[in-house]
């Protein structure tokens, strides 16, 4: 489980589907019994002490009417599509349930900045904008050839990395079908790896809940 502030107050805590249930009952045994309604984005619990968490449907899982099946739904094994993309590096792959079905990760040198006094930057500038773009062009085919034949079978795609890199592979027409399915979270990852693919499974499949405290007597 982790844990980040949220924009506007409140924390973000990422929890595995698995844990939720005692997730919700430490929330109750801290502040009491809330009340679940059912939103947009999945549940809200609000407990009378004035503290609320907001259980987040995690991507491609359905929606619930209440905890014991937001838990059911979000443990469900589902086949996750993943695409994580960095400056020269990207890596793709499929998910089935908590394990990693299909994967490729691939690598193009992008040269870094130069210190000032090198060469022209301008011709710098370009010969970099040139290796960023053959990189991501090469993400865009990766992406053809190992994510959209699983297209019909996936529940989400959920992406990491760079937004600009990742909008830019999904920009190419042949990936409509994945763009369509893109979740709105975005992974923090580092440069793509097959480790960071790995560790890219739990981060997607994990129920993010956003908790407000109750407001200072």
């Amino acid at each position: 489980m982790s844990s980040r502030p949220a924009a506007g107050g409140g924390r973000w805590v990422d929890v595995e589907p698995g844990r939720i249930g005692r997730w919700v009952d430490g929330f109750a045994d801290r502040h009491g019994p809330p009340v679940t309604t059912v939103e947009a984005y999945g549940l809200l619990l609000a407990a009378a002490d004035g503290a609320t968490a907001e259980l987040h449907t995690p991507p491609g899982a359905p929606g619930a009417a209440d905890v014991p099946g937001f838990v059911a739904a979000a443990s469900a094994p589902r086949r996750i599509g993943l695409l994580l993309a960095r400056k020269g590096a990207v890596a793709v792959g499929v998910a089935a349930g908590e394990k990693l079905a299909v994967s490729k990760v691939d690598t193009r040198y992008v040269q870094g900045r130069t210190a000032a006094g090198g060469w022209s930057q301008q011709r710098f500038a370009r010969r970099r904008d040139n290796q960023a773009k053959a990189a991501l062009g090469d993400a865009a085919e990766l992406a053809v050839r190992l994510l959209l034949p699983e297209a019909a079978s996936l529940s989400a795609l959920v992406c990491g990395g760079d937004r600009r890199a990742v909008d830019t592979v999904l920009t190419d027409r042949r990936l409509a079908p994945l763009a369509a399915l893109r979740a709105e979270r975005l992974l923090d990852v580092p440069e793509p790896r097959h480790a960071v693919l790995v560790d890219a499974i739990a981060a997607a499949r994990a129920v993010r809940i956003l908790v407000r405290d109750p407001a200072p007597a």
